[in-house]
């Protein structure tokens, strides 16, 4: 009888204290956050002291300490903000397509949306901040769309090897059509390679309030779709059954991660493998339940994209390396590690 009782008792006594473990490694990761934005906001070509860094936030610009820390800052919040942004995004996409390999630059999207701001600028003249979201947002959209319907054909439907081929191939051919945009217009072809590299350098206010309107809706839609992404985890038939109207969970989703990476790459610039590494990393450590793997996977995005920028400013000083280098750098092996593990099947 006492077995008996005390067997009932331990499902949920473990998830008690498995629950209790991640909100201790959530508030580690809050901490870590913390550390990084300080170290972001005094590390650079010019060292700073902490009094110069309490004048800045204070609005002083009487020194060039107090200078150098007011032009960090802004970058530093588009750091925590870009990401953020794509480390939930990429839990999102391997969420809803089920696939390991799922990542805003391998699936295409980013490059989807950075076609469309190309080709907004090269040939329509676009110049405003809120004409570069929109135009990011629909590439990302329909660059997701193209490439899940190439991945859907044939037999077996959307499986992880076929979309992430599909993906490959579609950022291959975006990219060359975007080479083919700036190669004969000299006069935006120094921006638009800078651009196209992504980074948080030279950010500003201006630059990123516009974008902020997007980027909540993103994370909301997104954060609030965790339930229903553990739905999909089971099966489209499992989770009909539970009830779930499965394809507008996914597209809900979806369209929560399409907001996140067109508004991202709108003011960054494609910035990749940061939405492949962070959802695999956390995922081994709080497990698969997205109710828990979403934030930390924002928060991990977050911290990972700040080490990147202070990593770049550090290595080659006083010149500066982009985070979407320093990304790529950090991504590419691990993309490679996953596909030689042979986890291309589902999650």
């Amino acid at each position: 009888m006492t077995a008996g009782i005390i067997r009932s008792f331990l499902p949920a006594l473990v998830s008690r204290r498995s629950n209790r473990a991640r909100g201790l490694w959530l508030a580690g990761l809050v901490v870590a956050l913390s550390g990084f934005c300080a170290l972001s906001v005094t590390t650079g070509t010019r060292e700073v002291g902490w009094s110069d860094v309490v004048a800045a936030l204070a609005g002083q610009v009487d020194s060039i300490g107090q200078a150098a820390v007011s032009v960090r800052i802004p970058r530093t919040v588009l750091a925590v903000l870009a990401g953020a942004a794509l480390g939930l995004a990429g839990a999102i996409m391997q969420g809803v397509t089920r696939n390991p390999l799922a990542d805003p630059g391998i699936l295409g999207v980013n490059m989807g949306a950075s076609l469309a701001v190309v080709t907004g600028v090269a040939l329509f003249d676009m110049s405003s901040a809120q004409a570069y979201i929109w135009a990011a947002i629909l590439g990302a959209g329909c660059s997701a769309v193209f490439v899940y319907t190439i991945g859907s054909l044939g037999r077996g439907g959307a499986t992880p090897l076929k979309l992430a081929l599909a993906g490959a191939a579609t950022s291959v051919a975006f990219s060359s059509m975007v080479i083919a945009l700036v190669l004969p217009r000299a006069d935006i072809a120094g921006g638009i390679r800078s651009w196209q590299i992504g980074g948080v350098s030279g950010a500003t206010f201006e630059r990123i309030v516009p974008v902020l309107p997007f980027l909540a809706v993103g994370f909301v839609v997104s954060l609030l779709s965790a339930r229903k992404l553990n739905s999909l985890a089971l099966g489209d038939d499992v989770a009909a059954g539970l009830g779930e109207r499965v394809a507008v969970a996914r597209a809900v989703a979806s369209f929560g991660a399409i907001l996140l990476c067109g508004a991202t790459t709108a003011v960054c610039g494609p910035i990749g493998f940061l939405g492949l590494v962070v959802p695999h990393v956390f995922r081994l450590l709080v497990g698969v339940d997205h109710r828990w793997l979403l934030p930390f996977s924002a928060l991990g995005g977050a911290c990972l994209l700040l080490a990147a920028d202070v990593v770049g400013r550090i290595v080659t000083r006083p010149a500066e390396i982009e985070v979407g280098i320093i990304t790529a750098l950090v991504g590419a092996p691990f993309f490679i590690w996953i596909v030689s593990r042979q986890r291309v099947r589902e999650l």
